[in-house]
């Protein structure tokens, strides 16, 4: 049974990063490309957490730790360019 519900929950991932992904593409100004990226990231994190939850191979933590901490790094780093700074 839990196995249909993890199953449930990546395609609800997967269908919120298509979305977002959208907005990324689409998006109007280069704030929301930047916010749908970051977005994207962060859903990314999580699945890689629940692949090593269900895979039980816990090394992947570690992965979704570093994933996610160059992710927020890059993302201060396009508000940084987008607000004129260095």
């Amino acid at each position: 049974m839990s196995d249909i519900i993890y199953l449930a929950v990546e395609v609800i991932v997967g269908a919120a990063i298509f979305l977002t992904l959208y907005r990324l593409l689409k998006g109007p100004t280069a704030s929301d490309r930047v916010v749908a990226l970051d977005a994207i990231t962060n859903m990314t994190t999580a699945t890689i957490v629940l692949i090593a939850l269900l895979s039980g191979r816990f090394i992947y933590l570690d992965v979704a730790l570093v994933y996610a901490i160059l992710s927020f790094a890059g993302v201060i780093a396009a508000a940084r360019y987008l607000e004129g700074g260095i």
